[in-house]
């Protein structure tokens, strides 16, 4: 298909491929499913490595089968349109290992780590795998790419970004340090790994119900803003205990501890931004965790100087950023 792409983004849990036109960047349609890399890397371990199947050939055989749903989807015949993909797909438990750029990183993806493989006889898909960015001490896969969209975006509706960091809330959330048109540094943090493991599998799963919905009462709002209080007056690893204390004294009932909980983790990744007092904040989050981050840099007096992005933006942001890396790496699409 002229000027077509597909546009994968493969996290450790996820699946999603996109048929994207590269001229507008605009999506024609998608599939998502829950066969992220570890699942795959998996199977590929108990069923394709004792056969003789190399890593690389499994996935592009998973990769064929949700091309293929996909073509259905569409009634097109996607043969020969190449494939980017961000993510975890370039790690070392994905297709094949893609070092890593290094900072400072260019946020035009001028730089991109990436890895070209050739179509093949069955595969008739070129694939560009992108690598992620590493610091001394931190590592991010699929982030750098949905920033450089994101960027490319915002520079297209002229708002410069400069002296700003930028939160990626999630699992692991990510800041990011954007300064001169580079990624300088950025730092990760384990809020919502933690909040799983405290919540389910430590002393404290007995003290809290995590929430199921994004529905939130007053009072589950007022326990978050104690916990967010609480984070940024005293050590995090004595605040923890505190959810079992709640519990013990009938403080709060176990949804509300839950939310005392979240409150503490999330402000305990905030607080020390209180001090980066020079530095603009932008927050991109497209799930329920917006209302609460919104709520914590309330309460620690960072919004003054926030800006939120739109979730409609940050959905477009990982296409363009795919699209920027792969058109900076000047390869070819079919005319």
């Amino acid at each position: 298909m002229k000027n077509y792409l597909l546009g994968c983004d493969w996290g450790t849990s996820s699946f999603r491929l996109r048929l994207i036109n590269s001229q507008d960047q605009q999506l024609v349609d998608e599939i998502t499913s829950q066969e992220g890399v570890a699942n795959t890397f998996t199977s590929w371990k108990k069923n394709g490595e004792s056969r003789g199947i190399s890593r690389e050939e499994f996935f592009r055989q998973q990769l064929k089968t949700q091309i293929s749903v996909l073509a259905q989807k569409v009634t097109v015949n996607l043969r020969n349109v190449p494939i980017v993909i961000s993510g975890m797909a370039s790690s070392s438990i994905g297709m094949d290992e893609v070092p890593y750029a290094t900072l400072p990183f260019p946020a035009d993806g001028s730089q991109a780590s990436v890895k070209r493989l050739d179509s093949q006889a069955d595969f008739p898909h070129d694939i560009l795998l992108i690598g992620g960015v590493c610091s001394e001490h931190d590592v991010m896969r699929g982030e750098e790419t949905q920033l450089i969209g994101l960027l490319a975006l915002l520079d297209s509706d002229h708002y410069p970004v400069n002296d700003t960091i930028i939160l990626f809330p999630g699992t692991h959330s990510k800041h990011v340090y954007i300064q001169n048109g580079q990624l300088i540094d950025f730092q990760t943090f384990m809020t919502g790994e933690v909040f799983n493991l405290m919540s389910h599998y430590s002393i404290l799963k007995d003290s809290v119900d995590p929430p199921r919905s994004n529905n939130f009462s007053e009072n589950e709002l007022n326990a978050f803003r104690s916990g967010v209080h609480e984070a940024n007056a005293t050590s995090i690893l004595n605040s923890l205990f505190r959810v079992r204390t709640n519990q013990l004294f009938h403080k709060f009932s176990k949804r509300e501890n839950a939310f005392y909980l979240s409150g503490l983790l999330i402000g305990s990744e905030l607080k020390s931004l209180v001090d980066k007092k020079n530095w603009r904040l932008m927050v991109c989050s497209a799930t329920n965790l917006y209302e609460l981050y919104k709520l914590a840099m309330n309460e620690l007096n960072l919004s003054e100087r926030s800006t939120t992005i739109s979730t409609d933006l940050l959905d477009k942001a990982t296409i363009a950023g795919q699209v920027k890396i792969m058109q900076s790496q000047l390869i070819l699409l079919p005319k």
